[in-house]
């Protein structure tokens, strides 16, 4: 049975998956709703821009979805096959919904202002009850999302904005992006309708259908790049990486570090890999036990399970120059030390 960090960092992963899918599932049950309602008042009214919000509700249920998917089959363990787990699939599932957002919501809503910027809205109070539904609904979605990250943030001691911006968890941030788009998307729908029944004009109706769908193709744009940044290997924020050269370099035994490599592979996972230089006296036990140490630090220190690779290189005491170092085979840490435990 494990313990220490290893044990509480995996106790805090599996909480953050479980309200991870608590918000896409709450996500999830409102989008429903909120699609049934506006489909039915589109109808009912006439109004495009409500239609045009029914296919953004539909796009989103189909995206909560992707992303409940993506939750289950990231966290599936490691095997022979994918030795450093799934946790990629939160990234591939998360692209599906940016994909998903760009065609079923923003391909539709523009399509559907264009040809309704000449047909009136019939029932005007209809369309304000159903927005207002849809408000509370929307609403307590993107509280629940907005909630979960921000206490993500002051848990990592970082600033709300700051921690969505580098957060490579893609599922929360694709709900949050879904829902913020939802209650903007109902704000532009009610301005809509309020300028068509003021001047009755259609084009203010089918206006706010088209401004929906460019709020998507935006939306989608920024989710699609966020996962593709992240399928294709980024490296850990500059905070993080600061901190891992901080640890490597106190670590007894090591003179200096030569290189640093870090890439996410899951929200919960990070591959660093160092060259490090060492003490010319320095032989191969205490090369594997200064991982193993590096490993250790890290491991307290880092949020995310590190998978550590360690190339020592040897530096002659009497020389300062980093041309004279000499290689080392690459090493590999324990840094799975707490699958490897064994069980109760």
């Amino acid at each position: 049975m494990t313990s220490g960090p290893g044990q509480a960092r995996a106790d805090q992963q599996a909480e953050s998956r479980q309200s991870t899918t608590r918000t896409v599932l709450i996500a999830g049950g409102a989008n429903i709703i909120v699609m049934l309602a506006k489909l039915v008042a589109g109808i009912l009214t006439g109004s495009s821009a409500m239609l045009a919000e029914a296919a953004h509700s539909f796009a989103d249920t189909l995206n909560q979805v992707f992303l409940f998917t993506s939750v289950r089959q990231g966290q599936r363990p490691a095997d022979e096959e994918h030795p450093f787990g799934y946790g990629q699939e939160r990234y591939f599932w998360s692209l599906l919904a940016a994909f998903g957002i760009f065609i079923a919501g923003a391909g539709f809503s523009i399509f559907e202002g264009i040809l309704s910027l000449h047909s009136k809205t019939n029932d005007f109070v209809i369309a304000y009850v159903v927005l207002a539904v849809c408000a509370i609904a929307e609403g307590t979605s993107f509280i629940r999302a907005y909630g979960q990250l921000r206490g993500e943030a002051h848990r990592s001691h970082t600033h709300t904005l700051e921690h969505v911006k580098t957060s490579r968890d893609t599922t929360v941030k694709a709900a949050l992006f879904e829902d913020t788009a939802a209650v903007i998307g109902l704000a532009l729908a009610a301005g809509g309708l309020l300028l068509e029944q003021i001047t009755g004009s259609p084009v203010f109706d089918g206006g706010a259908s088209i401004a929906i769908g460019v709020l998507l193709i935006v939306v989608a744009f920024r989710l699609g790049m966020d996962s593709r940044e992240l399928l294709i290997g980024r490296s850990a924020d500059p905070k993080v990486r600061q901190a891992i050269r901080e640890e490597i370099e106190q670590t007894p035994g090591v003179d200096r570090l030569l290189e640093l490599q870090t890439m996410h592979v899951g929200p919960d996972s990070l591959i660093v890999a160092a060259r490090v230089a060492l003490s010319d006296d320095s032989s191969a036990g205490q090369v594997e036990d200064l991982a193993e140490d590096i490993d250790h630090r890290l491991s307290e220190q880092l949020p995310v399970t590190p998978y550590v690779f360690i190339d020592p290189t040897q530096t002659p005491s009497d020389e300062d120059d980093p041309s004279t170092v000499h290689r080392g085979t690459v090493r590999r840490s324990a840094a799975r030390r707490d699958s490897e435990q064994p069980r109760a």
